[in-house]
């Protein structure tokens, strides 16, 4: 942690060009840091970021589910600690990340009064060149989906681990559906002709992991089931894909978010980048 805080500091006296961008590559600019850390210490820097760069005060912001937006989370609630934010209101994203943001004095609101965010923050199992993702590895893919669709700005942060060439095969993608006639729901969702080739599980146990943990039925906090659908070679038409599970009855929705992203942060063993949409 010694490293971490001397990281910090150093960070605190660089100057804003440092972040700046530095060059644009197909389109889009990024910029890079280097730094002997840790992956761990990587990510609490990259979820810092994201809440430095991005959150002013006065700012209704989307608090994201996950190892890395936790990062995020709290450095919300140190600089509203600390004054150097004011008067935000956050929306989190599944009840673990509601508890976090109350553990932190953070004020929280939700979508029925405040249907319009200024920035959401949240991170992501899969990021493809387009800046498509695959989340809901946690479970919260719905309240998160509904959350940062509403922002004018949605910022992911990763480690540079979730970066692919294709959606699907590094990491499964999620289905949220109705409890009622699931296995029949299943089986039209391997069906789909988007799907084809898909092998569809329903999650065990925890709905916070796809790693089967339990003999119940993982159940989310929108008490509805997830089935992961896995894949062995990438999805050829992610937009497509995401068009026929929203329009399949039974299915509530799913881990695909295609033209969502407005920057992605990433944690790399080099330091941090950021690619823009």
């Amino acid at each position: 942690m010694k490293l971490l805080a001397a990281a910090f500091a150093a960070l605190a006296t660089t100057n804003v060009a440092a972040f700046a961008p530095t060059a644009r590559v197909n389109g889009r600019f990024s910029s890079s840091i280097r730094m002997a850390l840790s992956q761990d210490e990587l990510k609490k820097m990259v979820g810092y970021k994201s809440v430095d760069d991005y959150v002013e005060s006065g700012m209704v912001v989307g608090l994201g589910t996950g190892s890395t937006a936790y990062f995020a989370v709290e450095r919300l609630g140190e600089k509203l600690k600390s004054g150097e934010l004011k008067d935000i209101l956050a929306i989190p994203t599944s009840i673990r990340t509601k508890e976090q943001a109350e553990s932190l004095g953070i004020p929280l609101v939700t979508l029925d009064t405040h249907s319009k965010l200024d920035v959401a923050i949240d991170g992501a199992d899969e990021v493809d060149p387009d800046l498509n993702l695959v989340k809901g590895g946690g479970g919260a893919l719905l309240r998160e989906k509904m959350v940062e669709v509403c922002a004018e700005k949605f910022i992911v942060i990763v480690d540079e681990s979730k970066l692919c060439d294709g959606l699907g095969p590094g990491f499964p993608v999620p289905v949220e559906i109705t409890p009622f006639c699931h296995e029949h729901t299943i089986r039209t969702i391997a069906a789909l002709p988007s799907c084809a080739g898909c092998e569809a599980v329903l999650r065990m146990g925890s709905s916070s992991s796809n790693k089967p943990d339990g003999d119940n039925i993982a159940v989310t906090d929108n008490g509805n089931y997830i089935v992961d659908l896995h894949f062995t070679d990438p999805i050829k038409d992610a937009p497509k894909m995401a068009s026929e599970l929203k329009n399949t009855v039974g299915v509530v929705d799913h881990g695909i978010f295609c033209g969502m992203t407005t920057a992605v942060i990433i944690a790399g063993s080099d330091g941090i980048s950021v690619k823009e949409a």
